[in-house]
């Protein structure tokens, strides 16, 4: 398909959405595949985080023009740290690259960046290049970009609940007042709405570990796209899907 088809098709997808009317306000994407491209595109592994954080970008700016307010993605979980020593040392050297690089660009954009996950268990290159980008874009509220960085669903509960228990035992909380409230204000994601969908790519049907309390009524949406392949077209493919489906909650419409 040649680039004047391809604009023809993302424009299509584009106006479908915005007719139906149904734009979630936070999308969540488990962002897999990018070992997977590389070996296919007989290159070093590495390269396919890079070709990766470039998805990145177009999947920001995507996110932008259709008015979502609020993109996580999951950049790196606390399982990942059991890869090899040179492609961890890889995904950190792109990390704080990426941060130093763009962080002038998401400013001028209106994207403001947070961190969901243990930041002290960064190295310290990381942690100030982190530090950084979210002192710089604290106040820019166009898009919140919520990178789930050494992260793990359970270790956030388990977190949560040990500061609630904390909480309980120093007097300031009884046990009777704890409700799902209570936990959300201590999840990393604390003051951030549920992701309404979440993107899984390159096939894989499983939740990673990611968002486990936050995704309790979330839409799942899959795609055979490795990360660095999925596009704008893919993105609003996703988008489409979600405007079509009848979001219950749990209840049941009458009949």
């Amino acid at each position: 398909m040649n680039k004047n088809n391809e604009k023809i098709e993302l424009d299509a997808l584009k106006s479908k959405i915005v007719e139906l009317g149904r734009i979630p306000v936070h999308v969540a994407i488990i962002m897999d595949g990018n070992g997977r491209w590389a070996k296919k595109m007989g290159l070093p592994i590495k390269e396919g985080h890079a070709a990766g954080v470039r998805t990145v970008k177009k999947t920001v700016k995507i996110a932008r023009e259709m008015k979502i307010k609020v993109l996580t993605l999951y950049t790196f979980s606390r399982q990942n740290w059991k890869r090899s020593a040179q492609e961890v040392a890889a995904l950190m050297s792109i990390l704080s690259s990426s941060a130093i690089r763009e962080v002038e660009e998401l400013y001028r954009e209106g994207v403001g960046v947070r961190i969901s996950g243990d930041l002290a268990g960064l190295p310290a290159l990381q942690r100030k290049a982190m530090g950084m980008i979210v002192k710089r874009t604290a106040d820019r509220k166009e898009l919140i970009l919520n990178l789930a960085l050494n992260y793990g669903g359970r270790d956030e509960i388990i977190r949560a609940t040990k500061t609630i228990a904390e909480e309980v035992a120093a007097g300031r909380l009884a046990p009777a007042e704890i409700d799902g409230e209570t936990i959300e204000k201590n999840l990393y994601t604390a003051g951030l709405p549920d992701p309404d969908l979440l993107i899984r790519t390159s096939g894989e049907m499983r939740v990673s570990n990611f968002l486990l309390w936050q995704s309790a009524y979330s839409e799942f949406y899959v795609t055979e796209t490795l990360w660095p392949d999925f596009d704008h077209a893919e993105f609003c493919k996703a988008l489409l899907e979600f405007a079509g489906r009848d979001r219950r909650f749990g209840g049941r419409k009458a009949v």
